[in-house]
């Protein structure tokens, strides 16, 4: 079964002044389409056709590169354009469960967005930067090369990401050139913490007593 481009719950132009409806039509259209397409090309004729892509990540180090960076950028811009929205609070309320789990492991939501700014911006080249789960509940911030992410048996920090950002220049040059750190502190004007939420709480189910 052939994986497919979603399509966004939001026009192009929706994430202005934040991101660029220009921007986000070529990340979209372009960038995700080839991934997708070159992905199922990879994957054409073997025993991947019948996986998910959560499956194919989890024992990528079996897999030809062409699997690892199309499955990777498959996988990775489906949950930025999902934990992206107009409709963006800036912060979590202190009612969701995940604002309680960052406060636990990281202090304060600013300390959160400092550690994570720090991964976007300390990431050499192209890259992205994560918010996780591990197996036992506790978040974590790491980032990873290329098309890399935490679910994938080759990386260093495993776990279920919640949160990504996407640092390739791709994701913010026709509007941000090379200040990468305004599109890092802009990106927070658009998270859509119910759905980091909601990953949050899918991925160990139980495991938290706020």
């Amino acid at each position: 079964m052939a994986f497919t481009l979603p399509e966004l719950s939001y026009a192009y132009d929706a994430l202005e002044p934040h991101i660029d409806a220009r921007t986000m039509e070529i990340h979209h259209t372009k960038h995700h389409a080839a991934y997708t397409t070159n992905l199922n090309a990879a994957i054409q004729g073997t025993e991947m056709e019948k996986m998910t892509i959560e499956e194919i990540l989890a024992n990528i180090s079996k897999y030809p590169a062409a699997v690892r960076n199309n499955g990777g950028g498959f996988y990775n811009h489906n949950l930025f354009w999902a934990i992206m929205s107009p409709n963006s609070e800036g912060e979590p309320s202190d009612r969701m469960n995940i604002h309680k789990a960052i406060t636990r492991d990281f202090g304060s939501f600013e300390n959160f967005k400092k550690e994570f700014s720090a991964a976007a911006m300390t990431r050499f080249g192209s890259g992205w930067a994560w918010l996780c789960v591990d197996a036992s509940d506790k978040l974590f911030i790491t980032s990873t090369a290329n098309q890399d992410n935490p679910l994938m048996d080759v990386v260093e920090a495993k776990g279920t990401p919640i949160l990504g950002l996407d640092v390739w220049e791709h994701a913010y040059y026709l509007n941000y050139q090379n200040r990468r750190a305004d599109y890092v502190s802009a990106f927070f004007s658009v998270v859509d913490w119910h759905a980091v939420t909601q990953r949050y709480n899918d991925a160990n189910p139980g495991a938290s007593n706020f």
